[in-house]
């Protein structure tokens, strides 16, 4: 199984506030994890808006290194129409970030992992699991 990691589930991780994200990524292997262009965008700006930048920076940085960054393409562009078209007409749409996040998952068949299940669950057929609610065995 493929899993694209939202930015709130790598905040979480490399703050290290939550060990159940922590150990779960530790049963994977990494080929099964990806991030993507945009999540990686949003760890940069948060990297440059910490007290620490430059610390910060490297941190994301090695962090990135370890999983394969899917892009924005044309193909995700497709599905973004689509999902934004949908929600749009039905009255709930999502943040601009939080779209292109999701139309990279469905585009490249990946299950999202995200806390932040209220605002995605609206995306018709997008997989979500959240990490932070794992029990500790």
């Amino acid at each position: 199984m493929a899993y694209l990691l939202d930015t709130d589930t790598c905040v979480q991780h490399l703050r290290r506030r939550n060990g159940a994200i922590t150990r779960k990524l530790a049963t994977l292997d990494a080929a099964d994890v990806q991030l993507c262009s945009v999540v990686r965008a949003e760890l940069i700006y948060g990297a440059f808006r910490s007290a620490k930048p430059v610390d910060n920076r490297a941190l994301v940085e090695y962090f990135c290194r370890q999983f394969v960054s899917l892009p924005f393409d044309d193909q995700a562009a497709g599905t973004y129409a689509e999902i934004r078209a949908h929600l749009t007409g039905i009255g709930q749409i999502i943040g601009p970030n939080d779209l292109l996040i999701a139309a990279i998952a469905l585009t490249n068949t990946c299950t999202l992992v995200t806390h932040n299940t209220r605002e995605f669950s609206r995306v018709p057929g997008l997989q979500l699991e959240d990490w932070e609610t794992l029990v500790q065995p």
